[in-house]
């Protein structure tokens, strides 16, 4: 693949997640911060993180961003193996009332802060502070989609659709445009040529086109037919969407400036610094030397840090996200601590052949609960307690989780017991920390409560229950492998998911038996979710009926 289908498939996948998030709490301007963690780093490079960041889980809503997310987002537009197997990049979101955007970036090579901007301005974003960053040097396509995830959850505001949709072209057009005449000319164009068609409301297709050519001429940028028509056709769609200038413009003018050279870094609007500013205030020494960094505050910061070099330079050692196919800096974070290479690439071993593919997960006391509310995390604790139970044979475990007539009747050795045990429930940690934020409803919802549909998909895929073969390649995918029959991947399936269905109050057809709908607590949340009378209806369907 040419390195600009490269680009524009990447940038498709940064920013096309813009469309998917839906608002789960009211607008807190200027208090509400939230930051995304990728799910895929260790634990210490996610303290990392935190602390480059400046902040803890008393300070900011912490969100997971896993692979599979990425892969919920955008595998409908963007191939597999361009999302990666690995979701690694961070971001911090401030959304505020004033000051446009203004970003920051550490260890981002491809997606820049000015991109970043850019982006936002196009899905409707009008002021907000983010820092992307990541431990190690990636493209940050990740980070791009843990942003859309924490702007929405932060503000409460769902984004226009369409809007959002203009805001993935535009950073494909861009992508494509870079490849052949740069990143800093191709910002250029497109922005300056976005700021007048929006500025002067021009939407007739030729009139557009001439502000093209003539912008292209005064930055001696030189552009072919296909690319001058592809950026038309995009600046008439945007025209369409009658944007308001006036609050975009702040935002447009940073990057103009920032990318034609004209920003006056001594031009600071304050003397002091301000100190409640996310952009402003990093710990940079968090990441140790040699980190390329940028931000639309400080121009001259990627010249000085080496983050302004050539793309083609940095695309061949880090082209994909999760950084699989660097050789030389990302590759020693894919090593584990026992010298052995982590499997990054797609494949997975069987879990019960002893190797390690939870990323320096051995042991379920090691996934952090800290961010949980007090209800989350003692819905965590019982599900431990029943993997404990379950899986490894613990019948103690089993009886506080199910009652006294649970029984376990599938027996797994430990070594897989535990690993399926970290598995579970480091995918329901994933839902607990961003379910109610990322799920989306497809019509085939046998629940009440979105964290058991989630769970119920989930857990189809770990157990390799009716799994769609879309050509993929999952460490998620049928976890147990030829360790366990099929039979008795079916059967812990389906305890695992009556496990949660009491949990939550909830029962279908996984239970067994005659009894299977009598003495049922039902969880107020879940009514409280979707309305009385929604689940009067829901609980009177046939799997209730004697």
């Amino acid at each position: 693949m040419k390195k600009g289908k490269l680009f524009a498939t990447l940038l498709c996948s940064a920013s096309m997640v813009m469309g998917s998030m839906v608002p789960t709490i009211p607008a807190m301007a200027d208090a509400m911060k939230v930051v995304t963690l990728g799910a895929d780093l260790s634990e210490d490079q996610k303290n990392t993180m935190l602390r480059y960041f400046k902040v803890d889980s008393s300070q900011a809503q912490i969100i997971y961003v896993t692979n599979q997310d990425e892969r919920d987002h955008l595998s409908a537009y963007v191939p597999l193996e361009q999302i990666g197997t690995r979701t690694v990049s961070c971001a911090y979101v401030k959304p505020t009332t004033s000051g446009g955007i203004k970003v920051r970036t550490a260890n981002l090579n491809w997606v820049t802060c000015n991109m970043i901007a850019s982006s936002l301005s196009t899905s409707g974003v009008t002021n907000c502070e983010v820092v992307a960053a990541c431990p190690f040097e990636v493209s940050g396509t990740g980070a791009l989609t843990g942003i859309q995830m924490a702007y929405e959850t932060a503000s409460g505001e769902k984004l226009d659709e369409t809007k959002k949709e203009l805001a993935t072209e535009e950073m494909v057009v861009t992508g494509n445009l870079a490849d052949s005449v740069g990143q800093n000319d191709a910002t250029t164009v497109i922005n300056q040529a976005k700021m007048q068609v929006i500025a002067d409301n021009i939407q007739n297709a030729d009139d557009i086109y001439n502000i093209v050519v003539n912008i292209s001429n005064n930055n001696n940028v030189s552009l072919s037919d296909d690319e001058i028509n592809t950026i038309v056709n995009l600046l008439k769609q945007i025209a369409e969407q009658n944007y308001d200038y006036s609050e975009m413009q702040e935002t447009l003018e940073r990057v103009n400036d920032n990318v034609t050279g004209q920003a006056d870094e001594s031009d600071d609007s304050s003397d002091e610094e301000d100190t409640d500013s996310i952009v402003d205030n990093v710990d940079q020494s968090a990441l140790g030397d040699n980190v390329i960094e940028s931000s639309t505050e400080d121009p001259g910061l990627a010249e000085e840090t080496g983050a302004d070099s050539s793309a083609e330079e940095q695309w061949e050692e880090f082209p994909t996200e999760d950084g699989t196919e660097n050789t030389d800096d990302a590759s020693a974070d894919d090593t584990a601590e026992d010298g052995s290479e982590e499997n990054t690439d797609g494949d997975i071993s069987e879990v019960g052949d002893g190797s390690d593919t939870t990323d320096e997960i051995t042991d379920v006391s090691q996934l952090a609960t800290d961010f949980l509310s007090d209800d989350a995390k003692a819905k965590f604790d019982q599900a431990k307690t029943f993997c404990k139970g379950e899986y490894e044979g613990d019948e103690d475990a089993l009886y506080e989780a199910m009652g006294a007539d649970a029984a376990s009747t599938v027996t797994l050795d430990s070594d897989t017991a535990n690993k399926l045990s970290i598995k579970v429930l480091q995918k329901y940690l994933g839902i607990l920390g961003n379910g109610a934020v990322s799920y989306e409803t497809d019509g085939t919802e046998q629940y009440v409560t979105p964290e058991l549909n989630m769970l119920d998909k989930e857990l189809k895929k770990l157990f390799g229950i009716d799994v769609i073969d879309d050509g993929a390649t999952s460490e998620d995918i049928d976890v147990l492998g030829t360790a366990v029959s099929s039979e008795d991947k079916e059967t812990l399936y389906k305890d695992t998911m009556k496990f949660f269905e009491k949990l939550y109050g909830e029962v279908t057809d996984t239970y067994d038996g005659a009894d299977a709908s009598e003495d049922v607590t039902i969880d107020d949340s879940a009514a409280d979710e979707v309305g009385e009378d929604s689940y009067d209806e829901a609980i009177a369907e046939e799997d209730y009926e004697e």
